[in-house]
Order: C-alpha cells, then structure tokens, then sequence
C-alpha cells in the first residue's frame, strides 16, 4: 500500500513521470491529473426553475463569459499569468499555476433567451439561475372522418 494524503498517493507524479509533458491537452496543463474535477458544479431543482452553482476559484468576473446557443449554456473561464509576477525578480524555483482556460457546457432548452439566465458571481462561486423549459402546446388531435 502506498503512502497518502487525503486520497491522493504521494507517488502518483512519479509514476507518470514518463508520460507528463507530452499532452497537449490545456485542461491537463491547467489543473493536473485533476482536470476532470475543475469547474465543479452543483444543480439544484426548484418548483420555477434551476439553479446551478460553479466553484471558479481565483477567477474575477471579468475573466469569465457566458453564452446562450441552441439550448447550450456554455460557461468559460479563462486566465493568464499577472503582469505583475512577470516583473518580479526573483527565481522560480516550483510552479504549479499555469494560464490556460476551461469550458462546460449544460443544455437548458431551446426556448430559453439570454434574458431568462441570472448570473450572479460571489466569493469565487458563479451562480445561475433560469427557469424550467417552457412546455410547447401541441395542438388538439382531431379525428378525421372517412368516406365510403
């Protein structure tokens, strides 16, 4: 058995140590092994809509963008490194935060306009709020009589 904290096992960057470096995936340059579990996200249902919250830690309002198309909400966050760290003397010795920038996508209904979606964005958690779809109205089946 391995030795770890808090379920992660200490020798988990060494055993794939050979392997690192050759992804190009950005998700995985950002956050790690743990890219799977960025932009966590809860989903709560209420009697006139829904509300979805998203830990977006470390990212400001201005870095993060909203767009409504054909019923997908897609919600992404972006960030670079500070100008101000980049002037810093000083050598880097260990880096673990890189710039980079994630993406999800959740489909809430077609019928659903930007106006519907409130966003609100506190303490590092994005909070959205829309309504249920709205149910579209078949018209009435009527039976039609055949002659003969």
């Amino acid at each position: 058995m391995l030795p770890s904290i808090f379920g992660e096992s200490l020798f988990d960057d060494w055993m794939d140590f050979p392997l690192r470096g050759f992804s190009s995936d950005v998700d995985h340059k950002l956050y790690g092994k743990h890219a799977a579990r960025v932009m966590k996200t809860d989903l709560k249902e209420h009697d006139e809509g829904y509300e979805l919250s998203i830990d977006l830690p470390g990212f400001k309002k201005e870095q993060i963008d909203l767009q409504l198309q054909n019923g997908y909400l897609t919600i992404t966050a972006s960030k670079g490194v500070e100008e101000e760290e980049k002037n810093k003397k000083g050598k880097l010795v260990h880096q673990e935060r890189y710039s980079g920038s994630m993406s999800r996508s959740f489909y809430i209904g077609e019928s659903l306009t930007e106006e519907d979606v409130k966003a609100k964005f506190e303490d590092g958690v994005l909070t959205l709020e829309f309504p249920k779809e709205k149910a579209i109205k078949l018209p009435e089946r009527k039976t039609i009589q055949i002659e003969g």
